[in-house]
């Protein structure tokens, strides 16, 4: 679709702007440096201000841009509103920053924010530390309303979102709780005919949902733990993502970064993905699994998708999940885990008589280290399962 670049550099900076990180302090250039990174941005990127005004400890940046780099082009922030700016130990803390409605129109694409702000932000002096005090932080992020149309038609929006951290008395774990609310999405615009009939039987024209992230960050030892990570969308169901690792310090994402800087430097982008694929399996030596689990709640989707496939087959959808649940066990039989062959079907067999809900859990003893979950994948993969203490339940 000849929209997918355009919506992906609006959306890009939209982002930017709701996430709340651009900022300007007493030294507009020390800080708009020291935003960036900590932002990790690439080399080129970043806020660039049309013109600072101090009024005391308030600033108002006015005609900023954020400028992406590596010939991507540039976004207009307009005009950032910052209360109780003061500077601490190099760094610098800002009271409340409030950002001009968002209304960026690139051909027939248009995106649109409003009522976005952040509170009790902090700067870092410098970002080479394994503290919080070299992480950019803040305790709340806010947006109203966001849209994206094209040709002045609907595609996507949400009511509003929230982000809210919580740092620890020990300054040594952050708290974080997402709220994205009002998600709505028009599928209607999809031309192919065969994908329109499926979404049309699947009664899935329009969608109507939100999502909400709960986790923590523990940078000593790198934990980084996704208690809850939920897509619940109505007419669909509730996909409930949660996961547990160690080993994402501070240095594993400057590391990360600077991979990833190094492969958009390489003018040879194959040759970059090979050194980026190389470095980055390098730095999965570091982490750690400690847990995962993974968990869908049915609202009806099952049952209709099950009819959706049996009348591409002629048959129907009962007679579809009766297939399923025979071809199971044989599908199973050829990678030899027959404990968890057992409990898979015999949980696939609960769900399709009566779709409740399914959950498929990772729960191992003790923390696997990812080298040598990489090792039994490639030496012995019917050892996962028991390594990584793989459990399966259907309507618990």
């Amino acid at each position: 679709m000849r929209y997918t670049s355009t919506i992906r550099l609006l959306a890009a900076g939209t982002t930017l702007i709701a996430l709340g990180t651009p900022a300007l302090a007493l030294d507009g250039n020390d800080l708009v440096k020291k935003l960036n990174s900590a932002l990790y941005m690439q080399q080129g990127a970043g806020i660039v201000p049309g013109s600072v005004e101090v009024n005391g400890s308030n600033i108002t940046l006015r005609n900023s841009r954020f400028e992406a780099g590596a010939g991507q082009g540039s976004l207009p922030l307009g005009t950032i509103e910052m209360e109780g700016v003061e500077e601490d130990a190099g760094g610098y803390t800002i009271e409340s920053l409030t950002f001009e409605n968002v209304d960026i129109r690139q051909d027939t694409t248009e995106i649109t924010a409003s009522d976005i702000t952040m509170s009790g932000v902090t700067v870092p002096a410098s970002t080479t530390g394994n503290s919080l005090g070299s992480v950019l932080l803040y305790d709340e992020a806010t947006t109203g309303p966001m849209e994206i149309k094209v040709e002045g038609k609907s595609l996507a929006s949400i009511s509003s979102s929230k982000l809210t951290t919580e740092v620890s008395e020990d300054d040594k774990k952050v708290d974080f709780d997402l709220h994205v609310d009002g998600i709505k999405a028009d599928l209607s615009t999809v031309e192919a005919p065969s994908t329109k009939q499926i979404i049309i039987d699947l009664g899935l024209s329009s969608l109507d949902g939100k999502i909400s992230m709960v986790g923590s960050w523990d940078l000593e030892p790198g934990t980084l733990a996704i208690e809850e990570y939920a897509f619940d969308f109505a007419n669909i169901g509730k996909l409930d993502l949660a996961f547990s690792l160690s080993g994402y310090t501070l240095d594993f994402v400057r590391s990360a970064n600077e991979t990833a800087k190094a492969m958009e430097a390489n003018p040879n982008k194959q040759e970059a993905e090979q050194a980026a694929n190389l470095a980055m399996l390098g730095l999965m030596q570091r982490l750690t699994f400690n847990s995962a689990m993974i968990r869908f709640e049915d609202a009806g989707i099952t049952e209709r998708g099950l009819d959706v496939a049996g009348k591409q087959q002629g048959t129907t959808g009962d007679q579809i999940a009766q297939m399923i649940k025979a071809m199971t066990p044989i599908v199973l039989a050829q990678y030899n885990i027959p404990e968890l062959q057992n409990a898979l079907s015999q949980a696939v067999n609960t769900y399709l008589d009566k779709p409740g809900n399914l959950t498929v859990t990772a729960q191992p003893q003790n923390p696997v280290p990812f080298p040598m979950i990489l090792g039994a994948g490639m030496g012995a993969p019917n050892t996962l399962p028991e390594i990584l203490g793989v459990t399966v339940k259907a309507n618990d």
